[in-house]
């Protein structure tokens, strides 16, 4: 016999869609490690190759990826040689209750 004291919620075809879209923008490997970065504040290209220790060429392409769907932002400062920096958009800062939540929710249930 089942257990019905926490039935499962129902998910119509909207809410999938809209949560494939999310992971979409958001589920490359490394997004979540540089939306926390920025959320820290502004930071240079360099900067956040240190903090995450990952490739050049996955730092670049999750950050063109990120921009390319309005999470982040990057200015070009020009200076020899030209400083990169990156930022959160507005609609990169709306994803902080997501961010919160998926924190509670690991403080919660992971070891």
């Amino acid at each position: 016999m089942s257990d019905n004291s926490h039935p499962l919620p129902t998910y119509d075809a909207v809410c999938l869609r809209s949560i494939r879209g999310v992971m979409d923008v958001f589920g490359g490997k490394w997004s979540f490690l540089v939306l926390e970065q920025l959320h820290i504040g502004t930071m240079r290209f360099s900067d956040l190759h240190k903090a995450l220790g990952i490739s050049t060429k996955s730092l670049t392409d999750t950050l063109r990826h990120l921009e390319e769907n309005g999470i982040i932002k990057r200015e070009a400062i020009p200076t020899v040689p030209v400083t990169v920096e990156y930022s959160l958009t507005e609609k990169g800062i709306a994803f902080d209750s997501v961010l919160l939540a998926m924190k509670d929710w690991g403080n919660d249930w992971l070891d």
